[in-house]
């Protein structure tokens, strides 16, 4: 009697989920999550080389005929990271909020995708399956690494790029592993303790309870597995030519924002480059909505060719 054909083993860069049940659980805290911004207009799959891409799209009150713009979360989170401005935006331009590929969220990884070479191919096809020819992509952290990534090596279809805090620019230092690290512990606090101990670690995660539930959720639910990727060079930098926003917290730990704000302008021609005081990686939540308007205000100034370097902080 011939044995049963066993299930394949995934790659083992490829990240996944510990069981179906906490997918699941995972789901619903995201859901819960979702509910606190705006509400898609619809949802859907986009199949890429790489595995199938889930993506939210959010619609404009008015059919504007302007530049979507294209959301890309951090690392550990997925596209629910954005519901403190998908109202804003989505209030101005159609705007598509994508679930990357390896980390928990609604889309299937098959393949890896670390690999700078590879990840431009799966934004590119994702893009292209969405029938977007022309976009206006933002990244947060790990997603600001992809973003920056793609004005490198693939950037045919991008309007202009914004960075919130991103990766891509500085080796990721023990620093920030160690404030991920105790964040994460932080949420074990008493909830009496959260609101000092957000204020103290610059972490939004404390005091939203749908935000924490999520993150805890995500950690128990999903396994990433990809390394932390390499800072793009000086030579790198200096071959973007697609519009640039670079948005730093004033108290970040995953860049130097003084060093970054000198340093890509001078790299980047034209390139905009603030740092937003009172925060930390975080600008797009705790200043939501000043980090919004300066988003679309960029957009807007891109499309009209105003774009022109700057260095001023973002008032909160």
């Amino acid at each position: 009697m011939s044995k049963p054909a066993s299930t394949p083993r995934p790659p083992a860069d490829v990240g996944r989920y510990v069981s179906d049940a906490w997918r699941e659980r995972y789901f619903a805290a995201c859901d819960a999550l979702y509910a606190l911004g705006a509400p898609a207009s619809w949802q859907g799959d986009v199949e890429t080389s790489f595995g199938t891409t889930h993506v939210y799209r959010y619609d404009p009150p008015a059919a504007p005929g302007r530049i979507p713009v294209v959301l890309v979360h951090g690392a550990g989170s997925c596209s629910a990271m954005w519901y403190p401005n998908t109202g804003d935006l989505s209030a101005e331009r159609t705007v598509y909020a994508i679930d990357t590929p390896g980390d928990p969220g609604r889309s299937v990884q098959r393949a890896p995708i670390h690999e700078p070479e590879r990840a431009a191919r799966w934004l590119d096809e994702t893009l292209a399956g969405l029938g977007l020819d022309r976009v206006h992509l933002v990244g947060t952290s790990y997603g600001g690494w992809l973003a920056l990534n793609q004005a490198h090596r693939a950037p045919d279809r991008l309007a202009s790029v914004t960075l919130l805090d991103p990766g891509g620019l500085e080796k990721v230092g023990l620093r920030f592993f160690a404030w991920i690290f105790v964040s994460l512990f932080a949420t074990f606090a008493p909830k009496a303790l959260r609101p000092r101990l957000a204020s103290w670690l610059e972490q939004p995660v404390l005091v939203v309870p749908e935000l924490r539930t999520m993150i805890r959720t995500g950690v128990r639910a999903y396994r990433i597995r990809r390394p932390a990727p390499k800072p793009l060079t000086d030579a790198e930098l200096a071959t973007v030519r697609t519009p640039l926003y670079l948005l730093l917290g004033r108290r970040s730990l995953l860049v130097h924002p003084d060093r970054q704000v000198e340093r890509v302008p001078r790299l980047v021609p034209g390139a905009r480059a603030e740092i937003i005081a009172n925060t930390g990686h975080g600008p797009q939540i705790d200043h939501a909505a000043a980090t919004d308007r300066a988003m679309l205000d960029f957009m807007a100034d891109t499309e009209r060719g105003h774009v022109t370097a700057r260095t001023p902080q973002v008032p909160s």
